[in-house]
């Protein structure tokens, strides 16, 4: 899927442009579609350099957390939430906390290295997989979850924003965490739908009602607030729970007597590694999203798209971050590669690139983590992920439009 994705970005270029040359008689447009590979194979490098710094920092916070028993206790936490939704994995069962330190991994926002730790979680679960080839429906819960990859702290998404001029990288912190839930609740209930799960359970409801009261509760509250007031909020929650989430690892890890400096360095160090083989995809995503634009094959799109909306009668500034949410779905790659785009295209404060760095951190990449996650373990029939997981999708984008809306006007 990814290979002829990236392919179609280079041919649907080639097209634009020869249009462009033929009918419109602009030669220029081959100096521009040169010019832009050159200029993408930069940033991606400079991109990369704070990727570098972010990966192994935050990698070698989780380490230290770890270490301490944080992810364990939390495992624990989640142990009688995950026994009624995946009635079919035992107790004490390894994925249960595989699972957890995937998802830990998720709601910091580092997807690449929540990757390899959601792998070894599928690896386990198929153990229990009665009809190998077939995924089970704790396989298809796992995955719908990670597609809709519930972010509490997208840290990738700041340093993005950071590195691209932002004022406050963390600007985007309470619309993606609104996004994000909607998506997760939204695939939750398809698969419960779908598997008859008993969400009613006491327990169940105890952790989704008090998810939807402080959810609930912070969207009352923010109701009374000025859009000034709300981005002033936002900033506020993003750099107190950031840095309180820092101190906390720190404090606990010393308090159990863990060689705190030590951890961070193990930990960072697979931060490193991960970073580094990261640059090859980001090189072939940024130039092929570049010449994307600078053939205007891109911006007829929009175009056409702006026409229809416009056309119902509704406002159409969000079209422009649509891209990232079209992309998204198939590859994490391409669709950060337009979000870095946007930003860089119309601003990096400015409303398209507020909403897709929203939409960015509302879901995963439906189509990469099925392939990377369900072909580690060999499964064929996929049964209803892929619909629950696109459904989740929808919810996301759709909620992270109306999140900008209310939050930026």
């Amino acid at each position: 899927m990814l290979n002829y994705l990236w392919l179609g970005f280079f041919l649907v270029s080639a097209l634009a442009a020869a249009g462009r040359w033929l009918i419109g008689g602009d030669p220029m447009v081959f100096s521009e579609l040169v010019q832009s590979l050159f200029t993408m194979a930069k940033l991606s490098v400079e991109l990369m350099v704070l990727l570098f710094g972010t990966m192994t920092l935050w990698l070698g916070f989780l380490r230290i957390a770890e270490k301490a028993g944080m992810i364990d206790l939390l495992a624990r936490l989640l142990g009688p939430l995950f026994r009624r939704l995946m009635p079919e994995v035992p107790a004490g069962h390894p994925a249960i906390g595989l699972i957890t330190l995937n998802f830990a991994a998720n709601g910091l926002g580092l997807d690449n290295a929540a990757t390899p730790i959601g792998l070894r979680a599928m690896r386990e679960l198929e153990t229990l997989n009665p009809r190998p080839g077939t995924a089970t429906n704790a396989q298809i819960l796992f995955l719908v979850l990670n597609a809709s990859s519930l972010t509490l702290l997208p840290i990738t998404i700041f340093m993005f924003r950071a590195q691209q001029g932002a004022a406050d990288p963390t600007l985007v912190f309470l619309p993606i965490l609104l996004a994000t839930s909607a998506s997760t609740l939204v695939g939750l209930l398809s698969v419960a739908f779908m598997q008859r799960l008993r969400l009613w359970d006491p327990l169940v409801l105890l952790w989704l009602g008090g998810t939807a009261l402080v959810l609930g509760v912070g969207m009352a509250t923010l109701a009374g607030l000025s859009a000034a007031a709300i981005a002033s909020v936002s900033s506020l929650m993003g750099n107190l729970t950031l840095f309180g989430l820092i101190l906390t690892f720190l404090i606990v890890g010393a308090w159990r007597k863990i060689p705190v400096y030590d951890s961070f360095v193990e930990g960072a160090r697979e931060g490193f590694n991960i970073a580094r083989d990261l640059l090859p995809y980001l090189v072939a995503m940024l130039c092929a999203v570049g010449v994307l634009r600078a053939s205007g094959a891109l911006d007829m799109l929009l175009d056409a798209i702006r026409w229809l909306v416009a056309a119902v009668g509704l406002d159409g500034r969000f079209v422009d971050a649509l891209p990232t949410a079209l992309v998204k779905p198939f590859s994490g790659s391409a669709a950060r590669a337009l979000m870095i785009e946007t930003m860089q295209n119309f601003g990096v404060d400015s409303f398209p690139a507020l909403v897709s760095a929203t939409v960015q951190g509302s879901t995963e990449t439906t189509f990469y983590v099925l392939a990377v996650y369900f072909g580690a373990v060999g499964i064929q029939r996929a049964r209803h992920a892929v619909g629950c997981a696109l459904l989740a999708d929808f919810a996301g984008v759709a909620a992270s439009i109306a999140v900008c809306y209310w939050f930026f006007g």
